[in-house]
């Protein structure tokens, strides 16, 4: 499993990482996937909703508006994809 965060501010990536494990993607453990990233990028984990799993499930990203953080944001989005062939 490959997954690749990306801060988008402007319509262009300010910070970006990617996150490798062994495992295939496991819905129950999403939320560590994407808190271990917001660590690395340095940026709050956002909440996580049902919409955005499904919205991985189904199109293999899942998008975050700065209203999905608790704690102000100065990006427009962060978008986590599976980039896994």
């Amino acid at each position: 499993m490959r997954l690749w965060a990306k801060v988008m501010k402007d319509g262009k990536i300010i910070r970006q990482c990617t996150l490798e494990k062994a495992e295939r993607v496991t819905w129950s453990h999403f939320f560590f996937y994407v808190a271990e990233m917001c660590d690395e990028l340095d940026i709050p984990t956002p909440v996580i909703l049902k919409p955005h799993i499904f919205q991985f499930a189904k199109f293999h990203h899942a998008k975050f508006l700065p209203r999905d953080f608790v704690d102000g944001v100065d990006f427009d989005r962060l978008i986590v994809e599976n980039i896994s062939d």
